[in-house]
């Protein structure tokens, strides 16, 4: 009685602000329109990078300069550049690399604290909620092309669960109120299991389904920051603060930060950008550029690691994700479709600040217990399965100026120093429009600058305007493209997507007549990379990782397209040699490193231990002997290539190569007999899956057999 009282209550209380807060929110949308299209003066070529530094290091004094470029920081950039101030951005690595890619891909008011909201009835924590619901529908209607509704299942498998948290799912689409995305269900048993197979069907009620929304993360942020570039906002990728500059008040005689010195690190060229008001936007680094303005600073960032999987498309269905409300140890868990693969995460661990965050096994192994948990038993979730795994560092804050510093700050804090550097940390990837705003007034206020209010709410980001759900036809109709590959150009692309088309090269075959794939799995093509540059792409890093997302989605797939990208990079960026290599090590560091492929690889050597039987290893050594045929104890590229030749199959010498590499762990050039049982063996485990040696061996097994002895004629011998 009491939880239902309390639920009566909270509803009541949202029903009674609802009317208001819809009413402003459509007000300010209204204001938005009425004052007509704002000027873009790239509204069709993008300024070069070189150009954007020069005006960078000539520009007299910016208004706002904002220091860092992801999700946050190009947020106050676009909110500051369309309300007319001067202004610049520099980021020191690359737009979207740090948390702002490594997210979990929702676009979310946050059904858990919705609960948290309702349950201690914190006005604070709604409020919280229903900002971030009117942001995400703003962001699904700015963006279209690169964020769609999704439905989430949770399910059900206590009776006394079903009222309870349908009760909460339907009080989140009441938050919503007109912009409630679609209404909640429930579905009986069978329906679940229709909807979603995988599902473990013991002891099973039922499910609710919920919607929320999906984008592609580092897509998004580069099209906020994309279209600030082109609303006339400088911006630098690759361009590090090395300290503030300051100057005294002419009033009060207190040094007053005035811009900073700036190193492009492709170049190492130092220079000023002078500016009357410096936002810090650095997420899980905010204490480093605090204490450049001053040591005595506190800090306030407390780190948090969120880790991710992708394993394949067919652990979920194409169109439904997964809500693990309670996992082992009290956190929420996603099981999402994204990019036709499936992502699930994440974790919650206190961390170190990193630029480069690395995936842990031990997270790893946790989201796939929990995911077993879930699945059904007839589906094995093996960890040989995992494609990729990363780390985000998420930003959780204290704030400095409540008197309990202690405390995590739920939401975000804009904070403004004694020397006037404005400071906004915390918050989440779905209301980085909203804390930008905010810090724009903040900074405005605080720094009397000349601007009216903010106009991002309705405020269409690069390639949406001209995005329409049927776009991908005429781009097969137009150019000769494949379907597939034309869904994902104007999925990622939008009305922009005719650009990277018309850069497309013919493939000199019937079907398609353009775009040359750099996988035959994904439909990522050619011209993309050279599109990726215009889009201030410096690095191939930056194009497995953000241009694209082939690293984050597979990263032995990415790992085989690197040279392609190189040599094209190569080719439009004027590389050396020299370069070009050193561009090949950095991005396969980053997918051995940051997208998991060492935890991967690693599978293989941890198996050391040969827990196979003796009739196991018997059959594995015989297969291993139709390779091996002079019983050397190991067998080479030339052992196989001689094996396929009988079967009449080509296999590139490169590509062999790679093949056998991936299965020797001492790197002697040669595959060991227990090299190959502990492969076999790992394989059995689920530890690996999709070895191309082991399928190799097992089809060339096969094919011997089916062939039957070679006769002494056919083969040229006796006498």
């Amino acid at each position: 009685k009491a939880l239902c009282l309390d639920v009566d209550l909270a509803m009541t209380t949202c029903i009674t602000i609802q009317g208001i807060l819809e009413l402003g929110f459509y007000a300010r949308l209204a204001y938005v329109e009425a004052q007509g299209e704002l000027k873009v003066p790239f509204k069709d070529a993008l300024p070069t990078r070189e150009e954007q530094l020069s005006t960078l290091r000539n520009t007299e004094e910016f208004d706002v300069l904002v220091v860092g470029g992801g999700a946050t920081g190009s947020g106050c950039a676009l909110d500051a550049v369309t309300r007319n101030l001067k202004t610049a951005l520099v980021e020191r690595s690359d737009f979207s690399s740090g948390t702002s890619s490594r997210s979990t891909k929702l676009i979310h008011g946050g059904v858990r604290y919705l609960q948290k909201a309702i349950m201690k009835l914190d006005y604070e924590q709604y409020m919280m909620v229903k900002e971030a619901l009117h942001e995400r529908a703003n962001l699904l209607n700015i963006a279209p092309h690169l964020s769609a509704p999704l439905p989430i299942m949770l399910p059900v498998y206590k009776w006394w669960q079903l009222p309870y948290y349908w009760a909460g799912i339907k009080m989140y689409d009441l938050v919503a109120g007109s912009q409630c995305l679609k209404s909640s269900y429930i579905l009986s048993k069978s329906k679940a299991l229709e909807l979603f197979p995988m599902l473990k069907k013991d002891k099973l009620v039922g499910a609710i389904v919920y919607y929320d929304g999906q984008h592609n993360d580092a897509r998004m942020n580069l099209a906020i920051t994309l279209t600030a570039a082109r609303h006339g906002a400088a911006i630098a990728n690759y361009t590090e603060v090395v300290h503030l500059l300051k100057k005294p008040d002419p009033k009060t005689g207190q040094e007053k930060v005035c811009g900073a010195h700036c190193r492009d690190i492709i170049t190492g060229q130092e220079f000023d950008i002078r500016a009357k008001c410096v936002i810090n936007a650095t997420g899980p680094f905010t204490d480093s550029l605090r204490k450049m303005d001053s040591q005595k600073t506190a800090n306030i960032c407390q780190p948090s690691a969120g880790v991710h999987i992708v394993i394949p498309g067919y652990y979920s269905p194409d169109n439904m994700g997964l809500l693990d409300p309670a996992t082992s140890d009290g956190r929420v868990i996603f099981f999402l479709p994204w990019e036709k693969m499936t992502i699930a995460g994440t974790t919650d661990t206190p961390t170190e600040v990193t630029a480069h965050p690395i995936p842990l096994e031990d997270d790893i192994n946790f989201i796939l217990s929990e995911v077993r948990n879930y699945l059904s038993p007839d589906v094995e979730v093996r960890r040989g399965d995992v494609l990729a795994a990363w780390s985000g560092i998420r930003p959780l804050v204290t704030d400095p100026n409540s008197k309990d510093t202690q405390s995590i700050c739920r939401n975000h804090i804009v904070n403004i120093s004694d020397s006037g550097l404005v400071t906004i940390a915390g918050g989440k990837w779905t209301t980085y429009r909203s804390m930008a705003e905010e810090t724009l007034d903040a900074a405005i206020k605080a720094h009397n600058l000349s601007a009216g209010p903010s106009r991002t709410v309705g405020l269409m980001l690069d390639g949406g305007k001209d995005w329409t759900p049927t776009l991908y036809i005429r781009l097969v109709q137009d150019y000769g493209l494949e379907n597939e590959v034309a869904q994902h150009l104007a999925a990622t692309y939008g009305g922009r997507s005719f650009e990277v088309a018309k850069m497309a090269q013919v493939t000199g075959k019937r079907w398609p007549i353009v775009g040359k794939r750099l996988v035959s799995e994904f439909p990522y093509i050619e011209s993309e990379v050279q599109y990726a540059i215009k889009e201030y792409a410096c690095t191939a890093i930056d194009v497995i990782a953000r241009r694209t997302r082939l690293g984050f989605l597979n990263v032995q797939a990415a790992d085989e397209a690197l040279p392609r990208i190189v040599e094209i990079m190569g080719k439009e960026l004027q590389w050396t040699e020299q370069k070009k290599n050193e561009e090949l090590e950095a991005a396969k560091k980053f997918l051995h490193l940051e997208m998991g492929y060492k935890a991967r690889s690693e599978q293989l050597s941890k198996a050391t231990e040969i827990s196979l039987t003796a009739q196991e290893i018997a059959r594995y050594k015989k297969r291993f002997y139709k390779f091996d045929k002079e019983s050397k104890g190991f067998i080479t590229t030339v052992d196989v290539q001689q094996v396929l030749e009988k079967l009449s199959i080509h296999i590139d010498e490169n590509a062999l190569h790679e093949i056998l590499n991936e299965v020797d762990l001492n790197k002697n050039g040669q595959v060991e007999l227990d090299e190959f049982l502990q492969l076999m063996c790992a394989v059995q485990r689920g530890q690996i899956s999709d070895s191309r040696l082991a399928i190799l061996m097992k089809t060339a097994e096969e094919g011997l057999d089916l062939r039957g002895p070679v006769s002494v004629d056919r083969s040229g011998g006796g006498v």
